[in-house]
């Protein structure tokens, strides 16, 4: 119940607000934070491939290893 309150509130929250709320200095140094970074950068990897880029140089733009970003296309299919 209570995750539910707090996940209803965070998108009304602002990065001040939220780092006040659970103590933390930098919202963008935790996990979390982290892990969305990873995940938006994924999420371009097919446009970049219809772009024909090389899987080295999509890796290479992202700042990903190359084997990371070969895992997400094999995932794709």
């Amino acid at each position: 119940m209570l995750e539910v309150i707090v996940l209803a509130k965070l998108p009304q929250m602002s990065r001040q607000e939220l780092e006040a709320m659970f103590g933390v200095e930098d919202l963008r140094k935790t996990r979390f934070a982290q892990e969305l970074k990873l995940e938006a950068k994924l999420e371009t990897i097919p446009q970049l491939l219809k772009e024909g880029l090389s899987v080295e140089k999509i890796a290479n733009i992202l700042q990903l290893d190359v084997e990371q970003v070969r895992q997400f296309i094999n995932n794709l299919n």
